[in-house]
């Protein structure tokens, strides 16, 4: 019951934020600080979200299209990487300052030379993608196999059973956690990457439509654009935190064997 009221309690704290926000931005466009035609107001950027719903549900699948593929490839990039690197210690060592160095270079400044050297269809969002997401991946399984249990890794080889068992029976397992830590990265990512390819041209997508708009400085639309991302970035997370409870039921029931020592 006091978790309940907790969950309860925090969620009116961020209510209650994201209310003061959107006053304080009504306020501030109503009386004139800033040029309406710079910062509408949340009436006005709800008002363009509904008039362009259509035309922003067509681009959005477009978008989710390359976020979708790209976040699928990252994901099984990110799992052969970690695996490889954790059964050979020579390619940890080899490749591991390289995995770091891929996420020290600016997506802006990779998204053109994709562009110039794929075109403008659908391979260079996807490798931007794939670039973007499969970093958390890779970081998170590694930590997770190298923090597993050594007692539980020693007790199974006393029994007899191999490097494939440890890793099916202790090691997956035990990194699941910080598996899906980096897929819920990972989505929010893609979506972003996705859009930022976008920018430099194509046929379609939110990245396609929020440069049309701002060329035509309907800067409702442009925060109309924004709204839509962060829905759609939330939701995936949402999507992730189930498919965790779904993957790892060990972890709910933990939960609830420990729910009446805290009563």
């Amino acid at each position: 019951m006091r978790k309940k009221l907790q969950n309860i309690t925090s969620k009116l704290w961020s209510l209650s934020a994201i209310a003061l926000i959107l006053i304080v931005w009504q306020a501030v466009s109503s009386l004139g600080l800033v040029d309406r035609f710079l910062l509408p107001s949340p009436l006005e950027v709800w008002r363009a979200f509904i008039t362009d719903l259509p035309l922003l549900m067509e681009h959005s699948l477009t978008t989710l299209t390359e976020a979708f593929v790209g976040l699928a490839l990252g994901i099984a990039l990110g799992f052969v990487m970690s695996l490889l690197m954790d059964r050979f210690e020579i390619l940890y060592r080899a490749f591991y300052p390289v995995v770091v160095l891929t996420q020290t270079i600016p997506t802006v400044a990779i998204a053109p030379l994709l562009v110039l050297w794929f075109g403008y269809e659908m391979m260079p969002k996807v490798i931007l993608v794939v670039i973007t997401t499969f970093f958390p991946i890779t970081v998170g399984l590694l930590n997770g196999y190298r923090s597993a249990d050594q007692d539980a890794i020693s007790l199974l080889r006393a029994m007899g059973a191999g490097k494939g068992q440890i890793f099916r029976y202790i090691k997956l397992p035990g990194a699941m956690g910080q598996f899906f830590s980096g897929v819920r990265i990972s989505a929010s990512y893609a979506v972003v990457g996705a859009v930022i390819s976008e920018w430099l041209g194509g046929f379609g997508g939110l990245g396609v439509y929020m440069t049309r708009v701002k060329n035509a400085f309907s800067f409702d639309k442009m925060f109309a654009v924004i709204l839509l991302i962060s829905v759609i970035s939330l939701l995936l997370m949402k999507a992730v935190d189930l498919l965790q409870k779904l993957s790892m039921p060990w972890e709910r029931r933990q939960e609830e064997l420990q729910q009446p020592a805290t009563k």
